[in-house]
């Protein structure tokens, strides 16, 4: 046994030395990868494989693990390689049968991919799958593939890769296995309800469903497996019970029990014979356990296995030619084993055909039944199934499973036991009641046919001697088999090409004749599930009824054909002398039955009755038989005078009476002379050697050589010229690529620069789409900031027009406060002037008391009131002029002021400007008081000196009255023309400067009148209120006096 491990390997060699399997379990090779990890103890870590598949030949394998990786092993040419990445886990693999360079891979995205192992390409992605791809079953053709997942199940045509079917009834209940029956157009399905259905490939539409035993509990298959053939049919699943179907009579013949360990079944498949790889006795159980045994489905006999629980095995596949069973263990490694080496009962030949029936007993049948099982599993035996109909019939070799219906002992039956065949048996079979039953009945029963003509020819059944020549393989000259009979049967092809590899390894002569496949076709046909019996029958023929046609090799038997023509000469000259006048040799009208053994010119009932009559007498009885063919279409031949119609008849089937040709042949063989019949000059019948085949060389050896040399000199020129052509075409084919390759740049180049081209033109007007677009963005923008100003200047509009509207409120609240002042100082004006009324009746009353001594006193008061006057008038008005050039300069700065700050602080400056107005007026009234103190004290001692003077005083006070209401007039204009003003009270400077102007003038003119001011020092508390509003710059100016 040796260790393969692919750690940073992407190809090289299997073997380094000739691999020898294991002698306890047959283990040639074991495979891993492993995976350096330096954080992990022991430094590496194994990625598992995850799925396995033989190729068509079994000589190569593929292998892919978690990672994607596909590896391609081939053992013959003890190489392997790593093809690909696939990217995700393989989840189903399988090779196509069409071409040998594809592989069909299911991954775990749900899609299915087909490679070209060659190239290593993807050649086609299908999807269709919502699930993970679980099983590939590819169909015998190899034309049609089947996808199973979990739910549902696909049909795709591998030449077009397109969908062609799908089968909707798995989606209700759910899919276990679908999957092709070999050699036939059927889809066979299982179900998770234990449903097994067969269906018709081209419409779906179901054909018939195979019984299944009833029991408490239900089977619950897991795995089906057919044989190569397509008879049998085995599931297994969750019990320890193989229930056996015969899928010709569609009927379930055995049910396998299997050791007590075994709980569940995950897997079954056959294991083809060495001797007939279509069919199989043996079949593969991978349990539960991890352990897979081969059992042998007819004795129930344990012949090996594999696998221990230690190392279970979690998958397993047999190539084709059974010689090597490739399994993927748990830890993810994969081994090979070598079948031979594990048991040598698989060599073996298949039991024969006959079976005796022994009746046993309940009480016995339990001790007796069990002596040839091994001793470890005690509890492996076949039973018929209880449920099974009353009768099991199976035809021809098969046995026949029967339940009494006695009363008396119900549990009785009639069990199967195989005996080997006796070696005597030959001889047992009386030939001359055979013979008599043939000429009672014109042929032998079509069911003993076979068995009879077994006996008749003495078969030795040399399995070792046709095995070794087997595994010399294919010979060279039929390679090509194919195409020059394509047959449509490929298993009846590769039969054919078995045999006739086998015939030209036994002699050489059978690798040149070129009419052999001909001449063998029908028993190949015939023995189609028996290739021993095939050949050995070939063989024996070849031998006996074939004698003498070598010897002008390669020229058809002259000698043997001139044997029959001289029979014709005797029996029909007529005849003979029409085939000379005509020029139609023997070679036209006998030789093409022989080299086919009228298997061109008879029906398959016809030809089986006259081999029947062939092989029970002498070998030359085979050329009267030609001879009567050729005499019993006499009329037919009479009538053709060209040789075209000649070959055209003895090479096509024509309406002939087989019973009177066989006749005329026993007729022809009895009376022909002795000196013309063939009986005389070839041998009797000779069965073949037993052990070893004989030696065939009745031959031109020289011929045969140089053929044979020829031949091979012509394969090995082939070969060097096909070397050569390929060498040739690889160059051209190198030459080509480069020509591509620089064309290919060239046009690259030349895409470059028209896409440069493009590229600059494509830039350019992007360019200038982003120079429109920037000046869009510019025209924009500006737009939004104009929207953005005009928003800001509306809503600085609103603020101002909310503030002004406030002002004018606040302006018109002050203005309703100025009212009131107002009608109070008029209140107190009218008040004042009720006092002075009734002061000037008081001084009416006094007037005359005091007339005289006031008019004395009034000239003096006069002067110095006048005086008075003149100095008042000039310090009044220099002072107002001060005060005035002060309240311009202070409007001036406040106007400058409220050009500075915004609206919202017009309240504090107006407040500012009220406390500065109210300051300057306290000022002014200081000043006035200062001036007028001194002339109030000098006018108090006037008076109290000149009181005399009351009556001058007096008649004065006639025109204060008449003084005092002009001022009151002065004031009322002055707050009427305010009111009627245009502009807002506040907002009218002008009209407050000229109403004061001629407020002053008023005012200078009513101190400058001297009756006034005597009259004034007669009233000090009467007040003389004015106030100044200064609306310039939104302030105003109020100066309150008191005169005296």
């Amino acid at each position: 046994m040796q260790h393969l491990d692919l750690f940073k390997k992407s190809n090289g060699s299997i073997w380094h030395r000739k691999p020898v399997p294991s002698s306890d379990d047959g283990l040639l090779l074991t495979i891993t990868r492993s995976n350096l990890r330096a954080f992990t103890p022991g430094g590496n870590r194994t990625i598992r494989f995850t799925q396995i598949a033989f190729d068509r030949s079994g000589q190569q394998f593929l292998a892919s693990d978690q990672q994607g990786n596909l590896y391609q092993f081939s053992l013959t040419k003890n190489k392997f390689k790593l093809l690909l990445n696939t990217g995700n886990p393989c989840t189903a693999l399988s090779f196509s049968l069409q071409r040998k360079n594809e592989v069909l891979l299911g991954l775990s995205d749900c899609i299915l991919k087909c490679y070209d192992i060659t190239t290593r390409e993807v050649i086609c992605w299908m999807k269709g799958h919502d699930a993970a791809v679980n099983s590939i079953c590819i169909h015998s053709s190899g034309r049609y593939a089947l996808t199973t997942s979990n739910r549902v199940a696909h049909l795709w045509d591998l030449e077009t890769f397109s969908h062609q079917r799908t089968l909707n009834g798995a989606q209700k209940v759910g899919i276990m296995k679908v999957c092709f029956i070999p050699s036939s157009n059927y889809i066979l399905t299982c179900f998770k309800d234990d449903t097994i259905f067969v269906w018709d490939m081209e419409n779906l539409q179901c054909q018939y469903q195979l019984p299944v035993p009833p029991s408490r509990n239900k089977p619950r298959y897991r795995s089906l497996a057919t044989t190569f053939d397509g008879q049998l049919l085995i599931a297994g699943g969750k019990s320890r019970f193989l229930h056996l179907w015969t899928l010709e009579s569609k009927r379930l013949i055995r049910i396998i029990q299997l050791p007590l360990c075994v709980k569940t079944v995950k897997l079954v498949t056959f294991l083809p014979d060495t001797l007939d790889m279509t069919s199989s006795q043996t079949v593969g159980v991978l349990s539960q356990d991890g352990i897979m045994r081969f059992i042998n489905i007819h004795n129930c006999n344990l012949l090996f296995e594999i696998g221990s629980q230690n190392n279970p095995i979690h998958q397993a596949t047999i190539n084709s030619h059974g010689r090597y069973i490739l399994a993927l263990m748990e830890n993810g490694n994969i081994n090979l084993y070598n079948t031979p080496s594990l048991s040598a009962d698989v060599k073996k030949p298949p039991e024969p055909i006959t079976k005796s029936v022994i009746i046993k007993d309940k009480n016995t049948s339990a001790a007796s039944g069990n002596h040839d099982k091994p001793s470890r599993y005690p509890d492996l035996h076949g039973i018929a199934p209880a449920s099974i109909a009353k009768n099991i019939d199976w035809n021809g070799p098969q046995a026949v499973i029967n339940r009494t219906s006695d009363n008396t002992n119900k549990d009785s039956e009639v069990a199967i036991a195989s005996r080997p065949m006796s070696k005597d048996l030959y001889s047992r079979l009386d030939f001359k009641r055979l013979y008599k039953i043939l000429k009672g009945f014109g042929e032998y029963p079509s069911k003993y046919r076979i068995f009879i003509w077994r006996s008749l020819l003495k078969l030795p059944e040399n399995h070792e001697c046709y095995s070794s020549l087997l595994e010399k393989g294919t010979h060279s000259a039929f390679l090509k088999l194919d195409e020059e009979y394509p047959i449509k049967s490929r298993k009846l092809l590769n039969n054919l090409q078995k045999t006739l590899s086998a015939l030209a390894h036994w002699s050489p002569i059978f690798g040149e004749a070129d009419y052999l496949p001909l001449l063998i076709f029908p028993f190949v046909k015939l023995f189609h599930n028996n290739h021993l019996l095939c050949f050995e029958v070939i063989v024996t023929i070849i031998v006996n009824w074939c004698q003498r046609w070598f010897e002008f090799f390669p020229n058809p038997p002259v000698n043997i054909l001139s044997c029959i023509e001289n029979i014709l000469g005797a029996h029909d000259s007529q005849l003979l002398d029409h085939f000379i006048r005509n020029k139609i040799k023997s070679q036209i009208y006998a030789w093409p039955l022989l080299e086919t053994f009228f298997s061109e010119v008879l029906a398959k009932d016809q030809w089986l009755q006259l081999w029947d009559h062939i092989l029970s007498n002498h070998p030359s009885f085979l050329l009267s038989l030609v001879v009567a063919y050729v005499t019993h279409s006499r009329r037919a031949l009479l009538h053709c005078n060209e040789k075209d119609d000649f070959k055209f008849y003895f090479h096509h089937r024509n309406a002939v009476n087989i019973k009177a040709i066989i006749e005329e042949g026993y007729r022809i063989h009895s009376t022909t002379p002795k000196n013309l019949h063939p009986k005389y000059a070839l041998q009797n019948f000779e069965p073949i050697t037993s052990g070893q085949y004989p030696i065939f060389n009745k031959f031109p050896k020289f011929i045969v050589n140089h053929q044979a040399n020829e031949r091979e000199r012509i394969r090995l020129e082939e070969m060097e010229y096909l070397k050569q052509r390929q060498v040739t075409l690889e160059l051209q084919r190198e030459t080509e690529q480069k020509i591509r390759e620089e064309n290919a740049w060239r046009r690259n180049q030349q895409l470059l620069t028209e896409a440069e081209a493009q590229r600059r033109k494509m830039v350019k007007v992007e360019e200038e789409k982003m120079s429109n677009q920037k000046a869009r963005l510019q025209a924009m923008k500006r737009e939004l900031v104009m929207k953005e100003l005009q928003l800001l200047d509306a809503a600085r509009r609103k603020v101002l027009h909310s503030d002004e509207v406030q002002k004018e409120n606040e302006i018109k609240r002050l203005d309703e406060d100025l009212e009131r002042i107002s009608r109070q100082r008029e209140e107190e004006t009218r008040s004042a002037l009720a006092e002075m009324e009734l002061k000037a009746l008081e001084l009416r009353a006094q007037k005359e008391m005091f007339s005289q001594a006031n008019v004395q006193k009034l000239a003096k008061t006069q002067q110095k009131a006048i005086n008075v006057r003149n100095q008042y008038q000039l310090s009044y008005r220099n002072r107002m002029q001060d005060l005035e050039q002060e309240m311009q300069h202070l409007t001036l700065d406040h106007q400058a002021k409220l050009n500075k700050v915004e609206d919202d602080e017009v309240e504090t400056i107006v407040k500012m400007i009220e406390k500065d107005s109210a300051s300057i007026a306290d000022r002014y009234q200081a000043e006035l008081l200062k001036l007028h103190r001194p002339v109030r004290a000098e006018n108090q001692q006037q008076h109290n000196e000149e009181e005399e003077k009351d009556e001058e005083q007096i008649t004065n006070l006639e025109n204060v009255q008449h003084a005092i209401p002009s001022v009151e007039v002065i004031r009322s204009d002055y707050f009427r023309n305010r009111a009627h003003s245009d502009l807002p009270f506040e907002l009218n400077p002008m009209a407050d400067i000229e109403q004061r102007r001629e407020f002053e003038r008023h005012e200078t003119a009513l101190l400058s009148n001297k009756a006034v001011l005597n009259t004034l020092k007669l009233v000090p508390d009467s007040v003389i209120k004015y106030k100044y509003y200064i609306k310039g710059g939104h302030h105003d100016l109020g100066v309150e006096n008191n005169l005296f």
